[in-house]
């Protein structure tokens, strides 16, 4: 599974209908799931972007496909950081010269 960091902010559209935001969540659970996509967290916050959300998905492409249909729809922006784990991590240093 290929882990992802995802950043969004709301669109104009989003903030004038920021009080759907909790369904708006809950529909997306249900898209990622068409993809295979598994969303582990969702968080609302301050500061520069609206939203943090943790996916996990079982190939870059399964991801790309879900952030363009969820931009589609027209109430936030993403910005999508492939994320990696300690051991992950370990490995790649692991391999350098």
């Amino acid at each position: 599974m290929v882990t992802y960091v995802v950043l969004a902010n709301f669109t104009d559209q989003g903030i004038r209908n920021a009080k759907d935001s909790p369904k708006r969540a809950d529909a997306f659970k249900q898209m990622a799931k068409t993809f295979g996509v598994t969303v582990k967290e969702i968080f609302w916050t301050q500061g520069r972007y609206d939203i943090v959300t943790i996916l996990e998905a079982p190939d870059e492409a399964s991801a790309l496909s879900l952030n363009l249909s969820l931009g589609a729809l027209g109430n936030v922006r993403t910005e999508s950081l492939r994320a990696f784990s300690a051991a992950e991590m370990a490995t790649a240093v692991g391999k350098m010269i």
